[in-house]
């Protein structure tokens, strides 16, 4: 209400004005033939006072007053004229208008800004919005009210293929006596999945996850985050975002888990750390990769949001190759240990590139990221040190540098 009050007051004011300063300014005026003879009085005056001086001769005065005079009867007609035309009746219609034109002008101005602005809104500083971010995300709904919710607004699903769906019963079936049957629950989850039923899927996979045991790796955790998020109708719960976690754990880059987790940023007001977490991640992808599609759908409006106005999305040509068949099936044979050991090894290389040839911040913002999630903060802390001096004159890597520093603990 107050800045009702205070825009309606420095409207009016300004209208006012504006209102005074079109009256004033016709006050007194008349029309050109008055002023003309005003200007001719003077100048018969000057004559004579030339005559008295000797300035100019009798004669010569004599027929600059001739001349004058039939300028004077001259304006005076046409002044007569305009007295009974009424002429000086445009001058106060163009006043009029204007007036009107000020008046629309700050009428306009306002019914603009209720339209499209934010009336009734205080001023949100960035330590309120921080502070109503962090609101959201530690009041957020649980995974079991959310997928409630998903559920009460789903669709009816489609037809299903009788044969398979007879299939699909007998897999159930024989599951309930077979509870350690590893593929048996791989199988399940992915079929329940295929289906829409994401929180059977969801029970299946972890029932994978307790059979892996130890064995567990991040794909395992960030497919359980998944069919949890898509079984929630896109929203990341609590519950989801521990399993995301417990995937960036086991592999920081895992292109799945760090797709979702920026989702989850985006979804409690924190664009600026889904910037952090998406733009790296599009850097490093590969082009069939599956994120890869709604990261370029919305990475520029996340862009806008967190403030990095000079982002552009790479060019898909740019995109680097991710690992070959091989690599994965030998990933997939590791322990623990030995993956840990691997994913040290590829954040060691991205550290040796970008110390021998450079380069973009996002590269380096994952370097930094990376370093935090495998606990080395000592090397997170000197990469955020050296990238402050490569980019420090560009603001919006800096931010995603920081907000990456900040991620890993290290930033001041």
């Amino acid at each position: 209400m107050a800045f009702w009050i205070a825009a309606a007051g420095i409207g009016l004011a300004v209208t006012v004005l504006l209102l005074l300063a079109l009256l004033r300014g016709r006050a007194g005026d008349g029309p050109p033939a008055a002023y003309d003879l005003r200007v001719y009085r003077d100048q018969l005056r000057e004559v004579d006072r030339d005559l008295a001086r000797g300035v100019i001769a009798p004669a010569e005065a004599g027929r600059l007053r001739t001349e004058v005079a039939r300028r004077v009867l001259e304006a005076d007609r046409a002044l007569g004229d305009d007295a009974r035309t009424g002429d000086d009746a445009a001058p106060r219609r163009i006043t009029l208008a204007m007036a009107g034109v000020v008046a629309a002008v700050m009428l306009g101005g306002v019914w603009t800004y209720a339209r499209l602005g934010a009336p009734g809104y205080p001023d949100l500083p960035i330590a309120g919005r921080l502070a109503a971010s962090e609101e959201v995300y530690r009041t957020r709904p649980s995974q079991a009210g959310a997928e409630a919710a998903a559920a009460a607004r789903a669709p009816a699903p489609g037809p299903v293929d009788p044969a398979f769906s007879a299939l699909m019963d007998q897999l159930r079936r024989a599951l309930k006596d077979r509870p350690d049957d590893l593929e048996g629950h791989r199988l399940l989850a992915r079929n329940e999945s295929g289906l829409g039923n994401y929180v059977a899927a969801a029970a299946a996979q972890r029932r994978v996850i307790a059979i892996l045991g130890d064995s567990v790796n991040a794909d395992d955790h960030a497919m359980l985050a998944e069919m949890m998020i898509l079984g929630a109708g896109g929203y990341v719960s609590p519950e989801a975002e521990a399993e995301i976690t417990r995937a960036l754990q086991r592999d920081p880059l895992n292109g799945t888990a760090t797709y979702y987790a920026g989702l989850m940023f985006a979804q409690v007001g924190r664009p600026d750390r889904t910037f952090s977490l998406w733009a790296p991640l599009l850097d490093r992808s590969q082009p069939d990769d599956l994120w890869v599609a709604p990261l370029r759908a919305q990475l520029m409006q996340v862009a806008s949001e967190a403030g990095e106005d000079n982002y552009a999305l790479p060019d898909a040509a740019d995109m680097p190759p991710g690992p070959d068949a091989d690599a994965v099936a030998a990933a997939a044979e590791m322990t623990p240990e030995q993956r840990q050991e691997m994913v040290r090894g590829m954040v060691a290389q991205l550290s040796d590139r970008l110390a021998t040839q450079g380069g973009s911040a996002g590269e380096w913002a994952r370097l930094i990221t990376a370093y935090g999630v495998l606990g080395e903060t000592d090397r997170a802390r000197a990469i955020w040190a050296e990238a402050q001096q490569l980019f420090g004159d560009r603001a919006a890597d800096i931010d995603m540098l920081r907000a990456a520093a900040a991620q890993a603990g290290v930033a001041e």
